[in-house]
């Protein structure tokens, strides 16, 4: 669960470098955004999770959808954020953050810790 979370804090930063790449200093810090926007609900829903796995007789499958209904709810208020904490956004940028840390979740069992 948290070896998905540190992936994709790495995809984050490898995201915020490719859009520094294409889109300058303005595209960096805005990948950057996006990589947040994914990370920080991603790992407040690790933390859920494991917090219900140490409760006996807690419904997994309920705080599952629950803290995944969270997770995106939260995911789109931090993008709809976004705007009003970087005016200066290029959303070419936070696509790329994006999309670079989503995909993080597909190489998580790949890696070995």
């Amino acid at each position: 669960m948290f070896k998905t979370i540190r992936l994709q804090c790495v995809a984050a930063l490898i995201g915020s470098l490719l859009g520094g790449l294409l889109f300058g200093m303005r595209g960096s810090v805005s990948a950057a955004l996006g990589g947040v926007a994914c990370v920080l609900p991603s790992w407040l829903f690790a933390l859920r999770l494991y917090a219900v796995t140490k409760r006996p007789g807690a419904s997994y499958a309920a705080a599952f959808f629950v803290g995944e209904l969270i997770k995106l709810a939260l995911c789109i208020g931090l993008l709809a954020a976004v705007k009003q904490i970087y005016p200066d956004v290029h959303w070419g940028g936070v696509v790329i953050g994006l999309i670079v840390t989503l995909q993080a979740n597909f190489f998580a069992f790949l890696v070995r810790t």
